[in-house]
């Protein structure tokens, strides 16, 4: 079977260097670790209340195109960035 090769811009070959170097080491407590931060978001994103708000077509529009570069859903896009602004977290640039 014949191996296929990827192309790798300058960062990614640099990390694949430094772990195949083996300067990577694992982290202690990994399960336990994943499991609280799981517990943490659950709450966090945890939705028990619905919203309902008008948008223009331009802002919706740009609003999805957005959340397809990011790699996520519209909505969840709106529900991350409306709760970065009421904890405070929302940086304007």
């Amino acid at each position: 079977m014949k191996r296929q090769t990827m192309k790798l811009d300058g960062d990614e070959k640099e990390l694949l260097e430094s772990v195949e170097r083996g300067e990577w080491k694992p982290t202690t407590g990994g399960k336990r670790e994943r499991a609280r931060y799981s517990r943490y978001a659950k709450a966090t994103f945890r939705k028990d209340r619905r919203l309902n708000i008008r948008l223009s077509s331009k802002d919706l529009e740009a609003i999805q195109k957005r959340a397809l570069t990011e790699g996520l859903p519209y909505q969840t896009l709106i529900a991350s960035l409306l709760h970065k602004f009421a904890t405070g977290r929302l940086k304007e640039v």
